[in-house]
């Protein structure tokens, strides 16, 4: 890619690691007002989906020709890692969340080497060893778990979902490449539909969006962070995010969004005041260092790998 391309690329990279950060910290308020973590999700999910709704009719050919993209798309890298990271957040603060969840590049490392058996770097050793030890700093092993166990099993299983995002981001080469627009607009379809079977939000308190939720030591209106939840941390994110990983794979783009995880802790601690002791600073400082070694250590397979791998 032309240097320029380049540039551009990691531009939206960086955008989109910033507004996927600032979704913890718009949607806690919503939860602590009331509102159950999955009906959160679904709202946000079932908002996005309502938006895009108007671009799915013409590029409906990518339902028979990459239905197990969409399917997969749509459950793990929307659903699953949404889904799963709310709850935690719901137990645990944004940060120490957001920190468990960038385990997942380090998951798809794990898997390579043990289930593919396939040959990894000293590097991406390092990187594991790295973000375990910070992991363990973070939640403050020696203490017993400073946070809830249930909250950072949550935040674990967002990992493994966002391990699934970045690699069915990054399919196909060149005229080969699935519409970016359409595969996020079929994957919220596919999400908000799964999504509502399971949160049932007919028994959701729609009357939290009416009134207003406490942020950043004040009363305002529910449906702001509501609305920056659906346009701007999520209809915004998800689109530059999957550009981003075509442009420049999913490795690259993946240490990019490592800023995610500094969005989260500086907004948490200054919005929702949620502060992390010197130790958590570390492992945090940690998590990431071990999270952008094993990623720039990881090969980029090309589209037939990527396909091989993921089965669609």
């Amino acid at each position: 890619m032309p240097s320029q391309g380049r540039s551009q690329a990691l531009v939206l990279a960086l955008v989109s690691a910033l507004a996927f950060g600032s979704s913890g910290v718009a949607a806690k308020p919503l939860i602590e007002a009331g509102l159950d973590p999955l009906h959160v999700v679904w709202l946000r999910i079932a908002g996005t989906a309502l938006l895009l709704s108007p671009l799915a009719w013409r590029r409906r050919a990518l339902l028979w020709e990459r239905p197990a993209l969409l399917l997969g798309f749509g459950l793990l890298g929307i659903m699953g890692v949404q889904a799963f990271y709310f709850a935690a957040i719901s137990r645990v603060p944004v940060a120490v969340a957001l920190l468990v969840e960038y385990l997942g590049p380090l998951l798809v490392l794990g898997w390579v080497r043990f289930v593919r058996r396939a040959p990894v770097s000293r590097a991406a050793v390092v990187g594991v060893v790295l973000a375990v030890a910070g992991l363990a700093c973070v939640v403050q092993v020696w203490s017993g778990l400073a946070f809830d166990a249930l909250g950072l099993g949550l935040a674990l299983c967002a990992a493994a979902c966002q391990a699934g995002y970045f690699l069915l981001a990054d399919q196909g080469t060149g005229e080969d490449q699935p519409d970016p627009l359409g595969v996020i607009t079929f994957g919220f379809l596919v999400a908000a539909l799964a999504l509502t079977v399971l949160a049932r939000p007919w028994t959701m308190d729609f009357s939290v969006l009416a009134g207003e939720v406490g942020f950043d030591g004040r009363e305002v209106a529910a449906l702001l962070p509501y609305g920056y939840l659906v346009v701007v941390a999520t209809l915004f994110a998800y689109a530059t995010g999957v550009v981003s990983v075509r442009l420049l794979s999913a490795p690259v783009a993946g240490v990019v969004a490592c800023l995610e995880a500094v969005v989260a802790i500086v907004l948490g601690w200054f919005l929702l005041r949620e502060h992390l002791a010197a130790p958590q600073l570390v492992g945090a400082l940690l998590v990431l260092a071990g999270a952008l070694v094993a990623q720039r250590a990881t090969p980029a397979r090309d589209a037939r790998e990527t396909r091989e791998l993921l089965d669609v």
